[in-house]
């Protein structure tokens, strides 16, 4: 695609790798939508934690700020989204276009690094993929944490999606960097983070799978014991709204809403106690 330069995101990429734990892994993993990429660290015998990023550039590295803290507790798996910016690699056009389709990619990609069940963790868009996981593959969903997820509660809000809007229709370095500027309101933002999400702009990204927020009904039946960390500063919802609607419909869950944080500079930017508090919620009782 024009303006695209792959390896000037290659850099990038590696470049926020590098900030992960020295013994880390990185795993290609074969599903029915091609291969997925996994950055990989931990004890290999302890439980499996699978994380999920935002849409767009989040990529798998951006779990940088958090990876080591939970690599103590659980072997991490940080995965690509198929078809998304990162180094996924979908099978010509057969990338996933449905929620079932996500489910099979995510059996997948749990049967290859030889998964049973394991917790998951998402961000953002990675949230409300792992909701719809937790709902459809209950027997194989531990444990789940979520940051900041959207369109599990709460829409968004229309000063979001206007803003955005540019940055969707013609994505450029520049318009990723404002718009992030905009959301984070101003705050230091990691200079090679942000670096990733600009040389990401134009990547050849095939059109996310999206829909209806999570039935009410389904979200009362999920037994699995959940986290749902929100952004006091998110432009992208109400975090307020998102914490009391969640807390009314999951039967087993914990809310907080975490303070000076934005939606997008979670979870990389986020305060370093997030980290401690996911690996307290990961080995409770």
């Amino acid at each position: 695609m024009a303006g695209y330069d792959s390896g000037a995101f290659r850099v990038a990429y590696d470049t926020v790798l590098a900030k992960w734990p020295a013994e880390r892994e990185a795993l290609t993993v074969a599903t029915p939508f091609g291969d997925t990429r996994v950055n990989t660290c931990g004890p290999r015998d302890a439980p499996p934690l699978l994380l999920l990023p935002g849409g767009g550039a989040a990529t798998s590295v951006s779990w940088y700020a958090q990876v080591a803290e939970l690599a103590r507790v659980r072997r991490v798996h940080a995965v690509d989204v198929i078809g998304a910016p990162g180094l996924s690699v979908p099978a010509g056009d057969r990338h996933p276009r449905t929620v079932a389709d996500l489910t099979r990619w995510l059996d997948a990609v749990l049967d290859g690094v030889g998964a049973a069940s394991a917790d998951l963790g998402g961000h953002s868009y990675g949230g409300w993929i792992a909701l719809h996981y937790a709902l459809r593959a209950p027997a194989r969903t531990r444990r789940l944490f979520l940051l900041d997820p959207t369109q599990c509660f709460a829409g968004f809000k229309a000063a979001y999606l206007l803003r955005a809007l540019p940055m969707l229709l013609r994505p450029t370095p520049r318009r990723v960097r404002a718009f992030l500027e905009w959301e984070t309101s101003g705050a230091p933002l990691d200079p090679q983070w942000l670096a990733l999400q600009e040389a990401a702009a134009g990547f050849p990204a095939v059109k996310p799978v999206t829909g209806p927020r999570p039935a009410p009904d389904a979200l009362r039946t999920l037994d699995a014991r959940i986290l749902l960390l929100v952004a006091a500063y998110s432009r992208t919802h109400d975090a307020y709204e998102v914490a009391a609607r969640a807390q009314a419909l999951l039967p087993r869950v914990e809310t907080a809403v975490l303070p000076d944080v934005s939606h997008h500079a979670l979870p990389h930017a986020a305060p370093a106690a997030l980290a401690r508090r996911l690996t307290a919620f990961l080995s409770g009782p």
